[in-house]
């Protein structure tokens, strides 16, 4: 399953890193794509993630979902 997340703040390679670093640390995660040009990131897992989860490892990564 894959899911796309519009993330904001994101500016370079290092914040692509970040990002793909704190996502997939996620449970269930098994691939994570980061588009800093696009500002999204797409989360392949093997269910359906919650988004708080999602949200709160970009927060992490000091970043945030777009609403």
């Amino acid at each position: 399953m894959q899911t796309t997340y519009s993330v904001e703040g994101m500016t370079c390679a290092h914040c692509a890193a970040s990002v793909k670093e704190e996502v997939s640390e996620i449970a269930g995660v098994t691939g994570v794509d980061v588009d800093v040009d696009a500002g999204s990131v797409v989360v392949s897992s093997d269910s359906a993630l919650d988004i708080g989860t999602i949200d709160a490892a970009v927060a992490e990564a000091g970043y945030r979902l777009a609403s």
